[in-house]
């Protein structure tokens, strides 16, 4: 069983992954105010002293405490891993991402530093954007200077306010005024904040800050573990994100999970190219190296070296994936800076068993490496951050590619002489067709438990991210990834009873959609160019299609002024196939294009 502590952004994101395992779990917060939906999850309210804490984890066989609470909550955090540590429990750290220490921003170590340093500085006019608990800490300014504390506008936090003597017209609330028009406002000499990371709104307030020409003063997050706690039996590992959180969860409790996630050739890729060039550029060979994921999220990868490149063995978890095993290289060496090649720039090529395109319609044009857009971009931000001014040559490897391609669609699609290094979220979530559609189901189940009326059904993450644009009104658990498995899912969504139901959907499922495949898989259902041509005929369009391998392609082919038309067509088509599976719910399909316009 997983206790996880949370009450933040990153305690609902951990419960999100956790709920993808339909496995019970429990999840604590002093306070009743998140809002969360839970469907496998146990809600444990009111804070829990060390000796509170110590009983639920015996009572309920916890296995794994997940502590996803604030960076600041440094009493939680110590009774947590005196616990852990007695009772010889893991932990994972759920940390926050924290941008870098830039140079214009004054750090300040404590509360006491923070007010040594305003002094010293000359501060007279100050908004302290740190809340409730540090009015008592930042008496010694506020009782000589004019000061303004931002809190929440709640009645505990009032009256704490109240308790301190501190001036209930000084007194702002988060709820009724944003960053930008309270400093405006206000005109302080300086605001003062707390290092609370990228979602705690962090990047925000110095942003409006340093737009108005204040300065800024931030107190440093506490390390972690905090400096009372030496965990001696305690193994502690560190995420901060959701993909790093599972697969921590998947390697400390195994049986969580009825399937394990795996990494893409583009993360193998990536990993190896870094483990290379910290061998190069550094001398360093460590077993695991960091690599940064596309969301901005960081992992750990198990990497090896041998005589001039670095190596990792492909993961794919319980996917069943050809690639499986096999080893992905990486060599890099310092390029040199001719021939289009200047300043700090990665130049990234295909070796031993990556496929060429020979084909137009892919990323990149034909005589490419088959390395997507996705992986290269990994691979250059990933270096970046170890070599910044180096100029670099990277050459990505995979000694059995050639032989595993012929068992692949590659070779239809135009890819020749080996694998293509792919991969948009750096991750691969187990695939089984009924493990897939029961995590389709639970994540309706979420949507309709958050009580939207509107459930918004996409193929997966690029999708996802133009869609949710589109709706910027809608609760997360309303958007639910359905892959392939587009019948299915719109016939969750009849069962369940959702009055309105939208499919967002990009072109290469949308003709396969329209011809009347309801599921979209390549080995169920390829697109059907006479279908096609009868739809362009449809909107009176003439494009030579002959030469296409891939139905994206069509955006490209198609006259500009006759896009819509087609586009309309294509959706026409589409929801004769879908309104079937849903008689009593309004259903919009929305057909998304390569740069995130979307028609429907």
């Amino acid at each position: 069983m997983i206790l996880v502590f949370g009450g933040t952004t990153e305690g609902r994101k951990a419960a999100e992954v956790l709920e993808e395992a339909g496995t019970t779990y429990y999840y604590s917060t002093r306070g009743d105010s998140q809002r969360l939906h839970l469907v496998h999850g146990i809600r444990l309210t009111g804070g829990m002293e060390a000796a509170e804490m110590e009983e639920c984890c015996r009572q309920n066989d916890i296995r794994l405490l997940i502590d996803a609470a604030h960076p600041f909550a440094e009493a939680l955090h110590s009774n947590l891993l005196a616990i852990a540590d007695r009772l010889r429990l893991p932990v994972v750290r759920y940390e926050r991402i924290y941008p870098p220490h830039d140079g214009d921003i004054i750090w300040c170590q404590d509360y006491n530093d923070a007010i040594r340093q305003m002094e010293t500085q000359g501060i007279r006019r100050l908004l302290a954007l740190t809340g409730t608990n540090t009015i008592r800490r930042l008496r010694p300014f506020w009782e000589k200077h004019e000061c303004w504390i931002r809190i929440l506008h709640r009645e505990e936090s009032v009256a704490m306010a109240c308790e301190a003597d501190f001036p209930h017209d000084h007194l702002s609330f988060y709820e009724e005024e944003e960053t930008g028009a309270l400093i405006r406002r206000l005109r302080p000499d300086a605001i003062l904040t707390k290092e609370s990371g990228t979602s705690g709104g962090f990047n925000e307030k110095v942003k409006e800050a340093r737009k108005a020409g204040v300065r800024v003063f931030a107190v440093e997050r506490p390390p972690y573990p905090p400096r009372d706690i030496l965990p001696v039996n305690t193994h502690v590992v560190s995420v901060d994100g959701p993909h790093g959180l599972r697969r921590a969860v998947e390697r400390l409790l195994p049986s969580f999970f009825p399937l394990h996630s795996g990494l893409t050739t583009g993360t193998c890729a990536t990993a190896a190219a870094v483990a290379a060039c910290l061998r190069l550029t550094r001398g360093e060979t460590p077993g695991e190296v960091p690599v940064i994921l596309p969301d901005g999220e960081t992992i750990h990868v198990g990497v090896g070296y041998a005589d001039g490149y670095a190596y990792v063995v492909k993961e794919a978890g319980d996917d069943p994936d050809v690639t499986d095993g096999i080893e992905i290289r990486a060599s890099v060496v310092h390029a040199r800076k001719s021939g289009g090649l200047h300043g700090a720039e990665t130049d990234i090529r295909g070796g031993e068993g990556v496929g060429t395109f020979t084909l137009p319609g892919f990323d990149y044009p034909p005589g490419s490496p088959a390395i997507n857009k996705g992986p290269r971009q990994m691979i250059r931000d990933n270096l970046a951050h170890i070599a910044p001014q180096a100029a670099l040559c990277v050459t990505i490897s995979i000694p059995q590619g050639k032989e595993i391609a012929q068992r692949t669609f590659n070779p239809r699609l135009g890819i020749e002489g080996g694998i293509s290094v792919i991969g948009v979220s750096g991750i691969v979530k187990p695939f089984s067709e009924e493990a897939f559609i029961l995590s389709i189901r639970k994540c309706m189940e979420v949507a309709k438990a958050s009580g939207t009326q509107q459930v918004v059904v996409n193929s997966g993450a690029k999708s996802e991210r133009y869609i949710k644009a589109r709706f910027p009104q809608l609760p997360r658990q309303a958007f639910v990834e359905y892959g392939n498995y587009i019948g299915e899912t719109l016939k969750m969504a009849g069962e369940m009873q959702f009055p309105h139901v939208t499919l967002g959907i990009m072109l290469g499922k949308a003709v396969k959609l329209a011809a009347g495949h309801l599921d979209t898989h390549s080995r169920k259902a390829t697109f059907d160019r006479d279908f096609i041509l009868l739809m362009l005929e449809e909107a009176h369009c003439t494009a030579d299609i002959s030469d296409i391998t891939l139905a994206r392609e069509l955006w490209h082919k198609i006259p500009s002024e006759k896009t819509r038309d087609f586009a309309n067509v294509v959706v026409r088509h589409c929801l004769t196939v879908c309104q079937p599976l849903l008689p009593a719910s309004r259903l919009d399909i929305l057909l998304i294009d390569d740069e995130g316009n979307i028609y429907g």
